[in-house]
């Protein structure tokens, strides 16, 4: 499970810095309970972040099951996807 203290914690932490590879490496150190997927945003079509940033939106991850799924429900989150905007 994923809390919203959790999320936000994560968002402050990503909007500190340029989100790059070495930030995804610092947050997986610092959440190690926590699984990780960093992409860009238009990667992941027809599905609402539950948090978003200007750089960035936040995806949860349910990994209760065989295959992984997004969902908007924070007890099922097991993962977050950490999705990069950039503007065109």
């Amino acid at each position: 499970m994923i809390d919203e203290a959790q999320l936000q914690t994560l968002a402050a932490r990503i909007s500190a810095q340029p989100l790059n590879e070495t930030l995804i490496s610092q947050v997986r150190a610092e959440f190690p309970r926590i699984h990780f997927t960093y992409c860009m945003d238009d990667d992941i079509p027809n599905n609402d972040p539950v948090l978003t940033r200007p750089n960035f939106n936040l995806y949860l991850v349910d990994g209760r099951e065989h295959c992984l799924c997004l969902t908007n429900n924070f007890a099922h989150a097991t993962g977050i996807v950490i999705a990069e905007v950039i503007d065109e």
